[in-house]
């Protein structure tokens, strides 16, 4: 897709996402949109282009720095249930409380044990915010090993992306293949029907962003425009499977 139709395109569907935020104000609506996945996947880049047009006042982005000595010590979801969304409030979490799944689990910032209670408590957590009445969107973007090395190798020599370097890109680098096993075990064991992950290749940025747009209008957009909305590419964005992991569809 040329720059001219990827504009365009994507005009279009925010548009559509700022017609849907209304209908969702009106209804009184709760949603949660998390964005998972290993550094430089493009998690930025995708919430940027979903947000740029909707209602600040309804539309937060949360992305948390380290847990401070006091959060350390509080219930682990504690410092993430203060963000969550109230009526007609659109809540975006880039990284999110699966950074014990991930980051945490591979750069030991946690106990296994603490791991594990994070693996079996999570989908009971989920449920209840559910229940409570808010919907949960949870996307994974999947990036490749090169295109991985490519992007961080761009954000040292680019002076626009020096805030997005540090010295953990060193590491996410070195280990991809724990990333990998950590993401594995995470997808298989959260994967629940009330919170599906729904996995994103992200080696297309462009692509990414639109059909990440297009299945956002679908999960949470109003019905009127979700059925005019073009569904997501299968190529590109899917409901995680065990079989993804093998298949070539999820980088290893």
């Amino acid at each position: 897709m040329n720059d001219e139709k990827y504009d365009a395109e994507l005009r279009k569907l925010q548009i559509q996402l700022v017609k849907s935020q209304i209908w969702a104000i009106s209804q009184g609506q709760k949603a949660i949109i998390i964005f998972e996945g290993r550094d430089a996947a493009g998690k930025d880049g995708a919430i940027k282009r979903v947000t740029e047009h909707l209602s600040p006042r309804s539309t937060r982005v949360v992305a948390l720095p380290k847990p401070s000595d006091r959060e350390r010590d509080e219930w682990y979801f504690q410092r993430y249930v203060r963000y969550l969304p109230s009526a007609g409030e659109w809540v975006l979490f880039n990284r999110s409380w699966y950074n014990r799944a991930g980051v945490e689990a591979v750069m030991n910032f946690s106990t296994p044990a603490e791991q594990e209670q994070f693996l079996l408590d999570v989908p009971f957590f989920e449920r209840m915010l559910v229940q409570s009445g808010a919907q949960i969107v949870k996307y994974w973007l999947d990036v490749s090993r090169d295109e991985q090395h490519k992007r961080l190798k761009e954000r040292r020599t680019d002076p626009l992306k020096k805030l997005k370097t540090g010295p953990m890109d060193v590491e996410a680098e070195r280990r991809f293949d724990d990333y990998t096993r950590a993401r594995d075990d995470m997808l298989i064991r959260t994967h629940t029907p009330v919170a599906p992950w729904i996995c994103v290749r992200a080696d297309n940025k462009k692509a990414a962003r639109l059909n990440i747009m297009r299945h956002l209008l679908h999960a949470i957009g109003s019905p009127d425009l979700s059925r005019k909305t073009p569904l997501p590419d299968n190529d590109i964005l899917f409901p995680f499977d065990a079989e993804a992991l093998n298949d070539g569809r999820l980088a290893r």
